[in-house]
């Protein structure tokens, strides 16, 4: 039988906006189990002319050194193409703080991040990262604005992080005599705006509750080595590596990468709560097992060739 290893997360997000809106996020997240992984996180906000704020909380510590602003990279009409399924037409640093695309017979602002003055608070369980959208309004053009940047999605990294047991330290030994096969299960929740997930600090804001948002887009990119469940999505295609090639994360190798995609709108959830569900699994021989059986062979052969040679030396006598 396989050696078996099951890791699970659950994850609360929060994402709201103090206004009149109707909002949409796009969370794309880029796996990577030998390293670090990553969340691009992207709110459409329509209404952005009549909203103050805009609120994400994150359910990890995160500080600015951490957020890339990836908006940053769409003076490359490849990566915007990639990145909204759509030719567009751009007006790149409009202005200090905003672009302005053109895409599917519509016009909309993307707000750069990282030369805005947001805030960063940290709380008991997470970081709440909160942009003014008051002193946005006199660079703002169009009553539609995007907001994306990229940062560690560290609840990933601490599923995907190998742990040592010392403590049993026999029982390792005989799992890798036993069962050189090795059977990986992760399973993690992504919860956008379920109050039960989320720390007291967020449940207790009154604007939380009166956010508006419309729909939520998961996109998953992992690795072909790992088999994700896909009953859920609804559309599953290859990564363009040619578009995505200056846009992946650092160190994301891009060779035989899939993404997956997930789409959930309020219509049939009127609460505007979210929860996107996945595993991934990975059947593989393990390492350490091959290198503990060759030198096992070769102690054998070792033993072997001694005992042989004090047998002859024993009837030579």
């Amino acid at each position: 039988m396989a050696k078996k290893q099951r890791k699970f997360a659950d994850d609360g997000w929060a994402i709201w906006v103090d206004g009149d809106d109707t909002s949409t996020v796009y969370i794309n997240g880029w796996l990577n189990p030998k390293g670090k992984s990553y969340v691009d996180l992207a709110v459409r906000i329509r209404g952005v002319k009549d909203s103050k704020a805009l609120h994400v909380y994150v359910p990890y510590a995160v500080s600015k050194e951490e957020i890339d602003d990836v908006s940053l990279l769409f003076h490359d009409t490849k990566i915007l193409q990639a990145t909204f399924s759509a030719a567009c037409i751009v007006d790149y640093k409009k202005n200090a703080y905003t672009s302005e695309i053109a895409y599917n017979g519509k016009t909309v602002d993307i707000v750069h991040i990282s030369t805005t003055d947001y805030e960063e608070r940290n709380l008991r369980e997470g970081t709440l990262l909160t942009i003014d959208l008051l002193s946005l309004q006199p660079y703002l053009d169009n009553d539609e604005a995007y907001f994306i940047w990229r940062m560690p999605l560290k609840s990933l990294d601490e599923i995907f992080r190998s742990h040592v047991d010392v403590a049993n330290a026999m029982s390792r030994f005989r799992d890798l005599i036993t069962t050189p096969v090795v059977s990986e299960k992760y399973g993690y929740s992504i919860r956008i705006n379920e109050a039960r997930r989320l720390p007291e600090e967020i449940t207790r804001i009154g604007a939380f509750h009166r956010q508006k948002l419309k729909k939520a887009v998961i996109s998953l990119s992992v690795d072909e080595n790992y088999e994700l469940n896909d009953s859920a999505c609804y559309r599953i295609r290859r990564m363009e590596e040619n578009l995505y090639h200056d846009y992946l994360p650092k160190k994301y190798v891009s060779e035989d990468v899939i993404t997956y995609q997930w789409n959930q709108s309020r219509d049939n959830n009127q609460q505007g709560q979210f929860n996107f569900y996945f595993t991934l699994s990975k059947n593989s021989v393990s390492k350490s097992s091959m290198f503990l059986y060759v030198a096992l062979l070769l102690a054998l052969g070792i033993v072997g060739d001694i005992l042989a040679a004090l047998v002859q030396k024993l009837l030579g006598m």
